[in-house]
């Protein structure tokens, strides 16, 4: 077993330009982010960078074809470093450029990802308080050509520094938040699950659980969808400690299950997240009611002060004030994609299911979709 690590350089903000500052951004850096973020952030600071808006090539979660597009606009620019200012879409390509050479495309990636070298130093600050991937070494793609949503991982997409703005959050809208935010949760609960943890990612798991569920709790009781915004620093915080957690321990079925909900009905991920994970735990228990998932309703039933036996539906009834949970098919998928989705998913996820609490079959995994549906 690999030993626990910390990779990356973490460092924390108030503001952008206290970064900028630290940094010494110019014209060598690379700003890869959104126009709607650079704008108001960044701009003012006229730091001379180079810049690529995300959303001229595409909207959405990354596609092969939306990076590839960069990628061939990027082969001629020449810069030192990657400046990734986003959430998860600007992150998963970051990741990407940083180790791509000159000729490269998304397939050769993939198809070399055990020999693939960085050719960019890379710098991530993270706009959303849920991906928790600028502590990782994943990049998830949604391979059109290949009809797939799959993770690309390489020690060498290790951000080396990631930069912890707390005002990055200052804009970021309710339903981006409430999705990130479970991101993080599931995060943190699947990686505490792991029979890949440890006792040191689990401290990470613990903590990034016990500051969600208390953030949300009073984002609650103080209503209203800016509520939230009292309690960013710590949501921030909360997701990179899950981004440590399941860095190592591995994140497992419930992002397994919700990848063609994204890849084929283009879900948010964090939502399509928050579609599975009640009814893939309720399969966990189901299977195998004693083991770590007690210590984890021993938890859930401090942080919500309940019973451990009632702890688990507590966490529902929360994630449902925080955003409603909703069934597939009003999502648009169809019964009879449910088997499909069952059989893909063991040929295409084994990354994710290798790190499940218990194993599930094929039939196991059906029984959750329809459950779900």
């Amino acid at each position: 077993m690999e030993g626990f690590c910390i990779r990356t350089k973490i460092k924390e903000y108030d503001t952008f330009k206290e970064f900028a500052d630290d940094e010494q951004l110019g014209p060598d850096d690379l700003i890869l982010t959104n126009e709607y973020i650079y704008n108001p952030s960044i701009a003012p600071l006229e730091l001379g960078s180079q810049t690529l808006f995300q959303e001229k090539y595409g909207a959405g979660e990354p596609t092969d074809n939306m990076v590839n597009a960069i990628l061939d606009d990027l082969r001629d620019k020449n810069f030192t470093r990657i400046i990734a200012v986003g959430g998860g879409t600007i992150i998963d390509i970051a990741k990407v450029v940083a180790v791509a050479s000159p000729e490269d495309h998304v397939d050769d990636l993939y198809d070399h990802k055990d020999s693939l070298k960085k050719h960019h130093e890379l710098i991530i600050v993270p706009t959303t308080c849920g991906t928790g991937s600028e502590v990782t070494n994943i990049s998830v793609i949604n391979r059109v050509s290949r009809g797939v949503k799959m993770g690309l991982t390489s020690p060498s997409m290790y951000a080396d520094a990631a930069a912890m703005i707390t005002n990055m959050l200052a804009t970021l809208p309710y339903k981006v938040f409430a999705t990130s935010s479970i991101d993080a949760m599931i995060h943190a609960v699947e990686s505490y699950l792991s029979p890949n943890g440890c006792s040191i990612s689990r401290i990470f798991s613990e903590a990034a659980l016990r500051t969600i569920l208390k953030g949300w709790s009073l984002s609650v009781e103080n209503g209203g969808n800016d509520a939230w915004k009292a309690y960013s620093a710590d949501f921030l915080k909360a997701s990179n400690w899950a981004g440590l957690a399941f860095g190592y321990a591995g994140c497992a079925a419930v992002h397994a299950l919700s990848y063609p909900l994204g890849s084929v009905y283009h879900v948010p991920h964090g939502q399509s997240n928050q579609l599975m994970f009640a009814d893939v735990m309720r399969k966990y228990k189901e299977i195998k009611p004693v083991g770590r998932i007690n210590d984890l309703e021993n938890l859930l039933a401090e942080c919500l002060g309940t019973k451990p036996e009632n702890a688990l539906d507590a966490l529902y009834a929360l994630m449902d004030k925080v955003l409603k949970k909703e069934p597939l098919r009003s999502f648009g998928v169809k019964e009879s994609d449910l088997p499909v989705f069952a059989k893909n998913v063991p040929q295409t996820q084994q990354r994710l299911l290798k790190n499940n609490y218990v194993p599930l079959t094929e039939a196991q995994i059906l029984e959750i979709y329809k459950a779900a549906y």
